[in-house]
């Protein structure tokens, strides 16, 4: 299991239809094979910042869904990004 995580920073008053944008790519997402979760969300307390949240069977899974993401304006959009991804040996409750 993966998880991709971090935080995209785009205009502050451009953040929420920026948002409405994207719903369309996580639709697409969560009905990917593989994906088991998958969120963007505004950040309470920061009007720019938005919280990237992707949780995945596989890589091979994450890298088949990546050519149909975000469009090219979504993409231009995006001021600066800090988003990491984290490989999962094993899951526990917490």
């Amino acid at each position: 299991m993966l998880i991709i995580a971090g935080s995209l920073r785009v205009e502050p008053d451009a953040r929420d239809a920026y948002l409405a944008d994207c719903a369309q790519v996580i639709a697409q997402a969560r009905a990917t094979a593989g994906c088991l979760d998958f969120l963007l969300a505004a950040d309470p307390l920061d009007p720019g910042r938005i919280h990237v949240y992707e949780r995945w069977e596989s890589a091979e899974q994450l890298a088949a869904f990546r050519g149909s993401g975000s469009s090219d304006q979504q993409e231009a959009e995006i001021l600066d990004a800090d988003v990491q991804r984290y490989l999962i040996s094993g899951v526990e409750a917490p």
